[in-house]
């Protein structure tokens, strides 16, 4: 008999899955032929295979996904969450192109963006970032400063009202700070890591997959997390160059107003992008990564 679950964890072409109803006990679950396009977040048709293994039957239509790509394969990095929490921080330096990349990716899957400012603690630090937050909070993106490590209650509380009753995807390129901020979040979450680890006989890889977990109604009543692997490159290879420009929120009042249809916003007289560039209507840092982007995976 088939049931619906929610997979939690993803390791290659292993999967374990959750009820979605009632308190089942999780399971480690395969799918029928060679299909692996399942990720974390997924709602499936499970069917059941003793206490604590499953066949997965099929998946159940996705509210939202969100996913990286270069031009070799497609990486999903999560369905059906609400929001993606992207951590960055002053030390080490975070890179503004990779967080240009994955803000790309979620404006185009409709995945709004919640930018977590780590290591706000760090203070001669911290002032040479705030000048770059205050662009994207010019832009209407959510920005929030934690200090994860250094003061824990103070960051569940901060973060409290925007974990509650979603799903939030935590993205963020290595040294971000990340894992310290899931431990915060989810005190338990080691443990259950190696317990799941364990399962899908996935040993010493327990950093190279998502995870999910449920937030306790103590830190964001009916909140969840996905905790993902860090990143050091964010391919865009599913992305066209116009979804690009679409993107970038701040030019959207902009085109259609240059002189040539097909204008690549580079170098073209009459660009209307160019022009608000020249009159510090757009930020030349932004825009100069953007232009990075234009034609690369």
């Amino acid at each position: 008999m088939a049931e619906h679950a929610r997979i939690v964890a993803s390791f290659g072409r292993l999967f374990y899955v959750r009820p979605l109803v009632g308190k089942g006990a999780d399971r480690v679950a395969v799918t029928r032929g060679k299909r692996t396009d399942f990720c974390v977040g997924d709602e499936v048709r499970i069917v059941a295979i003793g206490e604590d293994q499953a066949v997965i039957e099929s998946a159940l239509p996705r509210r939202t996904e969100l996913i990286r790509s270069d031009a070799y394969r497609v990486k999903r990095l999560a369905a059906n969450v609400d929001q993606a929490g992207i951590v960055i921080a002053g030390e080490p330096p975070f890179s503004e192109e990779l967080l240009l990349r994955v803000l790309l990716s979620c404006e185009t899957a409709g995945i709004p963006a919640l930018i977590i400012a780590n290591k706000a603690d760090l203070t001669p630090i911290w002032a040479a970032l705030e000048a770059r937050l205050e662009v994207y909070r010019g832009l209407s993106y959510p920005v929030v400063a934690i200090s994860a490590k250094a003061r824990p209650d103070e960051t569940r509380a901060t973060l409290a009202e925007h974990l509650a009753g979603r799903c939030t995807i935590l993205l963020g390129e290595s040294g971000m700070g990340k894992s310290t901020l899931v431990n915060t979040l989810v005190p338990s979450a080691a443990l259950a890591t190696q317990a799941i680890s364990e399962a899908l006989a996935a040993g010493k890889h327990t950093t190279t997959f998502s995870k999910w977990f449920d937030l306790s109604d103590e830190i964001a009543p009916g909140g969840a997390i996905v905790d993902s692997p860090g990143f050091q490159t964010f391919g865009l290879a599913h992305l066209s160059d116009s979804q690009r420009v679409h993107g970038m929120r701040e030019y959207g009042a902009l085109l259609g107003g240059c002189r040539f249809h097909n204008c690549t916003h580079v170098e073209e007289p009459g660009c209307a992008l160019r022009v608000a560039l020249e009159r510090g209507e757009v930020d030349r840092i932004r825009y100069r990564l953007f232009t990075r982007l234009l034609g690369r995976s």
